[in-house]
């Protein structure tokens, strides 16, 4: 192992550590996650089907905003 994964570890714990706080304190504010247009919701008698296709999306186009942000920086 070299210093460079240690760094990357800690930038990692630091983003979840994060999201963590995010949701913590402003759960209440973030009820539109997983309700967005777009997501495909099913429910029957005994069945319930939910996939956030949206929800997916943006958070891949956030992720990978973030992403290149950090290698621009480097």
């Amino acid at each position: 192992m070299n210093s460079e994964i240690g760094k990357w570890l800690i930038v990692a714990g630091g983003l979840i550590l994060f999201a963590g706080l995010v949701v913590y304190f402003f759960h209440n504010k973030l009820h539109w996650i997983g309700n967005l247009p777009g997501d495909i919701r099913i429910e029957r008698n005994n069945f319930k089907f939910y996939f956030p296709i949206t929800t997916m999306i943006l958070v891949s186009l956030l992720i990978n905003l973030v992403l290149k942000i950090v290698r621009w920086f480097n």
